[in-house]
């Protein structure tokens, strides 16, 4: 969930301190003795009245996260961070004040890709942070909500949806302007949500762009045709309320961890048959999860703690892949 600062103050400064108390071991919707989540227990804890929300999670391939942080509710700058396994943390990026840093990515050359949703249209949209250089804007985006961002596995374009407008933009690496890759009823908030947001999460996955749409609660699966354009909207999964943000769990599995936002708060492992069960809840500890991340056999999970008594942190947990064995789906 992104908070528009109309609503809320901005921004981070980061306070996160590793601890390693485990809570109690999440049990799905199955049997207890076979919980696909294990040994679930905070791996940094942020300062929300300090402005340390985090909002999205990309694993590096040194095992690293980067993470987004809000911002909110404080008055502060949001911020780009980066987590080393060992729990060294290093600021990449200091945002403006008023503005937000959603969704990030990585290009294989090390680059780090983000989006800031801000009032200011000369700060708007996409931005990148060469290896040793300097943040600069890579692509101008409309006023909305620049959300969740992916990038496809060339390397040549990323997907950036906008939870307001109900669109993903192709954002062109090598640079130029924006343009629409995806718009429609699909991509759209459901006009009787409590929340106008759509879609939401975006990774791009086996020659696909997946996406979630928050107030639908709906995975989606778009395939790439050769010419780049948008082949038909696949519905993967649905009735999955406040779904934010998602990741599989692993490059060859179209099986999904999907954060379900306030005031659900569940993690939900989906399928690849489209059905789907409880993993997580706030048994677990969980508070206002916006996304979840994968690496190797942990899952990682950014709390926003956007709720009392704001437990802004990241979890994360053992994936047991024993128990993830689909149930048959019914029509």
């Amino acid at each position: 969930m992104r908070i528009r600062l109309a609503h809320a103050a901005a921004i981070p400064a980061l306070a996160a301190v590793l601890v390693s108390t485990p809570s109690a071991s999440a049990a799905p919707g199955g049997s207890p003795a076979q919980p696909v989540i294990t040994q679930v227990k905070t791996a940094a804890a942020f300062d929300f009245a300090a402005g340390d929300s985090p909002e999205n999670i990309n694993v590096n391939p040194d095992g690293s996260l980067t993470v987004s942080l809000l911002g909110v509710p404080a008055n502060k700058p949001p911020k780009l961070i980066r987590i080393t396994p060992s729990g060294q943390r290093t600021t990449l990026v200091d945002g403006h004040l008023g503005d937000q840093i959603t969704g990030n990515t990585r290009g294989s050359d090390g680059t780090v890709y983000y989006n800031v949703d801000s009032d200011d249209a000369s700060r708007n949209g996409t931005w990148k942070l060469p290896p040793h250089g300097r943040p600069r804007r890579l692509a101008a985006l409309p006023d909305g909500l620049p959300n969740g961002l992916a990038i496809d596995r060339a390397g040549r374009t990323l997907y950036a949806a906008d939870s307001y407008n109900g669109t993903v933009w192709a954002v062109p690496i090598s640079g130029g302007p924006a343009r629409v890759w995806l718009s429609g009823p699909a991509l759209a908030a459901d006009p009787d949500g409590s929340l106008p947001l759509g879609v939401n999460g975006v990774r791009f996955h086996k020659g696909a762009v997946w996406v979630s749409n928050y107030s639908q609660g709906k995975l989606l699966r778009i395939p790439v045709t050769a010419h780049g354009t948008p082949g038909r909207i696949h519905t993967v999964a649905d009735n999955i309320p406040d779904f934010d943000d998602f990741a599989f769990l692993n490059n060859r599995s179209d099986t999904v961890f999907a954060a379900q936002n306030d005031p659900t708060d569940r993690v939900s492992v989906v399928h690849p048959n489209g059905t789907h069960e409880t993993a997580l809840t706030v048994d677990d500890g969980l508070a206002s999860p916006t996304t979840t991340a994968v690496r190797g056999n942990q899952l990682f999970i950014a709390n926003a703690g956007f709720n009392a008594p704001h437990d802004a942190k990241l979890q994360s947990g053992t994936i047991n892949l024993h128990a993830l064995t689909p149930h048959p789906r019914h029509h």
